[in-house]
């Protein structure tokens, strides 16, 4: 792998990770008292699909290309459905009366996953010409940007979690729905 695959891979990674990012913040917004190992696990959870979603398009490319250009369009609505439905989520559990933050389940986590990350499937295309090794470091670097990305969201919804108390329940479902309209919308 060259350098000027490393950087393209760089520069992706920061692209596709704006969604992980701004879901990271929702999530860190929602739940303002996590601990590190949970942050670490979330983080990981974008980063591990930011990492598989490129290889399976890479794999389509290389195996069922033809099959997968239908899929493809669904990919925006996908994403509004999934992201809609989590941010009304938690709109709704910002507006029940209690003092206790709920934490994200993991059949979130993996919806919020799955959604941030299914336009990565896309990336595949474009790294079509790459070898499998080549492949597979360029998802690995992607995954690593995303992970840090990640981190550095969580951070932040935690520090103004903890000012916006009660009401970032609502703030959060607000940024996941304003990213799956983004989504629908530019693709």
């Amino acid at each position: 792998m060259n350098g000027e695959m490393i950087v393209s891979s760089i520069m992706l990674g920061v692209g596709l990770a704006m969604d992980a990012f701004s879901v990271s913040l929702a999530n860190g917004l929602n739940e303002a008292g996590m601990k590190q190992k949970r942050m670490c696990m979330i983080a990981g959870t974008f980063a591990f699909f930011q990492f598989l979603m490129p290889m399976i398009g890479w794999f389509c490319v290389h195996s069922i290309a033809q099959y997968f250009h239908a899929f493809e369009a669904y990919i925006p609505w996908i994403a509004l459905i999934l992201l809609s439905y989590l941010g009304g989520k938690m709109i709704i559990e910002g507006l029940r009366p209690s003092s206790d933050q709920a934490e994200v389940g993991s059949g979130t986590l993996f919806m919020q996953g799955v959604a941030t990350s299914i336009d990565a499937l896309s990336v595949g295309f474009t790294i079509a010409e790459y070898t499998a090794f080549q492949a597979f470091a360029s998802s690995l670097i992607i995954a690593i940007v995303t992970f840090f990305i990640c981190i550095g969201g969580l951070i932040l919804g935690k520090k103004f979690g903890m000012k916006l108390a009660g009401r970032a329940s609502i703030f959060g479902g607000v940024i996941l729905i304003s990213i799956g309209l983004e989504i629908f919308m530019t693709h």
